[in-house]
């Protein structure tokens, strides 16, 4: 058993794993680029079926003359928050293997799985740097497609906006009261011996 942020685990695992959160408070202090390149460098390290790294990352930093854009490219509830970020990432996945157009290319099955496990080396590396990373769904994806040009063969899967934690004061009352670490099922809800129980 492993407690931290006010979290417990049922099995003994590194605090890091409790640590990690998704806030939405952040500082809106800027960052140098090199400090979000850490955080992809780690993602970029993370387990690849045929060492395939289907992981692409397109980001801006506050301050940057692209940053307006990128806070556009959230639905406006992420907007609200995300505009305090120091960075902002899209995360998008190759969905084939082998070379575009030719007769090696393959759909890939488990692209968005490994884009997946990029994200999760991004989050913790961003909390060991004393930053926080906040995945999103509610993106503009077809938006975010035509404005970067991002071909067909190619899956545009998240938002990402990477901060230093601000008190909960500066979001909105909504946002406020959502503000803490979340808690998780009971790992015996989730995982299963010799049997899969879809509950």
């Amino acid at each position: 058993m492993t407690k931290s942020n006010n979290r417990e685990s049922q099995y003994s695992i590194d605090p890091m794993f409790l640590d990690r959160w998704s806030p939405r408070a952040f500082t809106g202090e800027i960052i140098e680029e090199a400090q979000l390149l850490s955080l992809l460098e780690a993602a970029h390290w993370a387990p690849s079926s045929s060492n395939q790294q289907p992981w692409r990352f397109i980001y801006a930093l506050k301050g940057s003359q692209h940053w307006e854009k990128f806070v556009a490219l959230l639905v406006d509830a992420n907007q609200e928050w995300a505009k305090n970020a120091s960075a902002l990432i899209f995360v998008v996945s190759r969905s084939f293997t082998g070379a575009a157009g030719s007769g090696e290319e393959r759909p890939s099955y488990t692209h968005s799985f490994d884009a997946g496990a990029a994200w999760g080396y991004l989050a913790l590396q961003a909390r060991l740097s004393g930053l926080y990373a906040h995945g999103m769904g509610g993106i503009k994806h077809e938006e975010i497609r035509k404005t970067f040009e991002i071909p067909e063969g190619y899956r545009v899967e998240a938002g990402v906006a990477v901060g230093r934690l601000a008190d909960k004061s500066v979001l909105s009352e909504r946002n406020q009261a959502r503000e803490f670490p979340s808690q998780r099922k009971p790992l015996s809800d989730l995982a299963f011996n010799s049997r899969f129980v879809g509950n």
